[in-house]
């Protein structure tokens, strides 16, 4: 079975010349070739061996995206051992001392940002041996060795040991464990994701039946490396191909990375990406920020050239016809004076996105596909490796999660476990050679997730007759009634949300009660500002003002109900009759999302459970109570 490092050493052989991978430090993203990549491995390899690393010893990585991180993997997997990717989104206590611990890390190599976190906790993890620390310091503490250092050692040890090294390489076999990739944490202790190398390579050989990527291609990885998405989608179906990676430019903040990502596109200019739906949003934001900017005119003609394109494309599979030939002509007319240009923002080259993580919102995949650079829809999670489906440039359907990779096999079944025909909704269950090994030091969890080689991926949704996924949320994040009906609350959120500029986020609850509540976060500012505008005397200090602000809250949902505009969109019972105003947004920082930016629901329900059960109150139905008033506040 194949491993990474064969996966590795094929394509070196291949492309030697070819440039793999991109890094801006200073001014300009500089090159480094297949060839000058696998030189670097083998001196991380061998320096690491050299430090005492042995076979399945485990090594933690915790830095931004850059060279290093990707060299760094794969010289930790020269040498035999496992890779312990952890998301540098993660605070030291708790979070990144339960995976280390967790995981019987021995090595840690760190960047110089990331350090602190690790400083801080040290004196816990007795097992590590080492830290060895990417970038230049002026002092180092107790385990912590340069980079350099390695690399020193390295050259040295392939002086008279190269043959021992490539051994040792060679000994690793498909079944061996690559990584232990923690789940984003939507319990109190995430649980370690086996992935073996054949996992990966399989992965990456299955993602490659949908998708044809050149060796000119070229991938700006803005997802984190840490995630399994990340290394399949991100570098590993670039380095089959002999095409090539860039990482983000890293800022000296969180946020100065984010505002490089723009930038970046703009100058790597690359052909590819991996997006996840909030950044989606983020371009898109962008864009139409933009088009403002250049005056009413402007604005007018992008939203009818979006209308136009909308009509024309409808969900991909099915677009253009006949009848559509003048809206065609229309389109290249609108394509020459706004479209391109659009493009030409995002760097000129870029043919298409894909899109992972949460559910992608079909208005936003209709907003790409007009402008001409389509947001495909996919699938997976990390106990898939990732990859299930996607969307691509042969076969798509917006709407939908696409088409199967090849090889795999998949069943819907029902709550009773019995196989549903196509059409019918039930929970995806598939099996292939990309399904994990298991959950490290988890029997339990990984019995009751993995059954006969099948894996339950807790997952709803159904197959339709053309051979596509619909993916419709999690079984687990089912609403439920009090007369046992179940219904998964995803679309209701996303739609309601994506629908005004008034809510920023909605949590459906219903766990066999009476009725169906929400917990929402609003947009305080664009409900001040609606309240100014239709109420200039007010101050927003004001009771008044609240009640105002609340009421257009209660108007928005009500429009989803009987009598309303959007009346029959979602079943009625499964809208809110009740809401909680929040007083703050779910963040990652508060860790009521995952790194993947989905609600971490039973965190969410066990923080405001006051909330909840007040919702089933008679004060607490009618949205203009205290509780709500004072969330407001601010």
């Amino acid at each position: 079975m194949k491993t990474i490092i064969d996966l590795f050493e094929e394509s070196v052989a291949k492309y030697a010349d070819n440039t793999f991978l991109w890094e801006k430090k200073t001014t300009s993203f500089e090159p480094v070739t297949y060839a000058e990549t696998k030189r670097q491995v083998y001196r991380l390899a061998a320096g690491l061996i050299s430090l005492g690393v042995l076979p399945g010893d485990k090594v933690a990585l915790l830095s931004e995206g850059r060279n290093d991180w990707i060299i760094g993997e794969l010289g930790i997997l020269y040498t035999g051992a496992v890779n312990v990717p952890l998301s540098v989104k993660l605070e030291e206590k708790n979070d990144l001392i339960f995976r280390l611990k967790h995981s019987e890390t021995k090595y840690i190599i760190v960047s110089g940002k990331q350090l602190r976190k690790i400083r801080q906790i040290i004196n816990d993890l007795p097992l590590v041996q080492t830290v060895i620390v990417l970038d230049p310091l002026d002092a180092y503490d107790g385990k912590e060795i340069p980079f350099g250092n390695i690399l020193e050692q390295g050259d040295q040890y392939l002086e008279t040991k190269l043959d021992e090294l490539i051994a040792r390489s060679k000994a690793v076999k498909g079944n061996d464990l690559a990584n232990i990739s923690y789940t984003s944490g939507t319990t109190a202790d995430p649980k370690g994701v086996m992935l073996s190398h054949r996992n990966y390579t399989a992965n990456v050989e299955q993602a490659m039946s949908l998708i044809k990527i050149n060796p000119e291609d070229s991938n700006l990885i803005i997802i984190p490396l840490d995630h399994c998405f990340g290394h399949v989608a991100g570098f590993y179906s670039f380095m089959a191909y002999g095409a090539n990676v860039a990482t983000v430019q890293t800022g000296r903040t969180p946020i100065e990375s984010l505002k490089n990502i723009p930038l970046n596109i703009r100058e790597f200019k690359p052909t590819i990406i991996m997006s996840v739906p909030a950044l989606a949003k983020s371009f898109r934001k962008n864009i139409e920020s933009t088009i403002q900017k250049k005056g009413k005119i402007a604005e007018k003609l992008f939203k009818k050239a979006l209308k136009t394109a909308y009509s024309y494309n409808k969900e991909g599979y099915n677009r253009g016809g006949i009848t559509q030939i003048h809206k065609k002509l229309m389109l290249l007319i609108y394509d020459k004076l706004i479209f391109r240009k659009v493009r030409e923002a995002m760097g000129g080259k870029m043919k298409f996105f894909i899109g992972g993580g949460a559910l992608l919102d079909i208005e936003l995949q209709r907003f790409f596909y007009a402008i001409g650079i389509p947001m495909f829809q996919g699938y997976g999670l990390s106990e898939a490796t990732p990859v299930i489906s996607s969307n691509s440039v042969r076969k798509h359907k917006l709407g939908s999660s696409g088409v199967l990779v090849k090889p795999l096999e998949l069943k819907i079944l029902d709550p009773d476990g019995r196989s549903l025909p196509v059409g019918e909704k039930g929970e995806i269950v598939i099996k292939g050679e990309n399904v994990m090994l298991g959950y490290w030091k988890n029997p339990e969890a990984t019995a009751e997730t993995i059954r006969d080689g099948w894996l339950h991926t807790g997952d709803m949704g159904y197959m339709d007759k053309k051979g596509f996924l619909y993916v419709l949320g999690r079984f687990k994040s089912l609403l439920i009634s009090s007369d046992g009906e179940k219904y998964s609350p995803e679309g209701i959120e996303e739609g309601i949300c994506d629908s005004t500029k008034y809510l920023e986020q909605m949590m459906l609850h219903n766990d066999q009660n009476p009725y169906t509540v929400a917990l929402i976060v609003p947009d305080k500012v664009q409900l001040r500002k609606y309240v100014e505008r239709i109420r200039p005397d007010l101050t927003w200090d004001s009771s008044e003002a609240k009640e105002l602000a609340l009421k257009k809250i209660q108007e928005i949902i009500n429009r989803y109900k009987s009598g309303g505009a959007y009346a029959g969109e979602y079943p009625e019972r499964w809208l809110p009759a009740a809401i909680a105003v929040l007083p703050e947004a779910f963040t990652e920082q508060n860790h009521l999302l995952n790194s993947s930016l989905k609600m971490v629901r039973g965190k969410i329900e066990e923080k405001y459970k006051a909330r909840l059960e007040y919702l089933y109150t008679p004060e607490g139905k009618n949205i203009i109570n205290n509780e709500n008033i004072i969330s407001l506040m601010g």
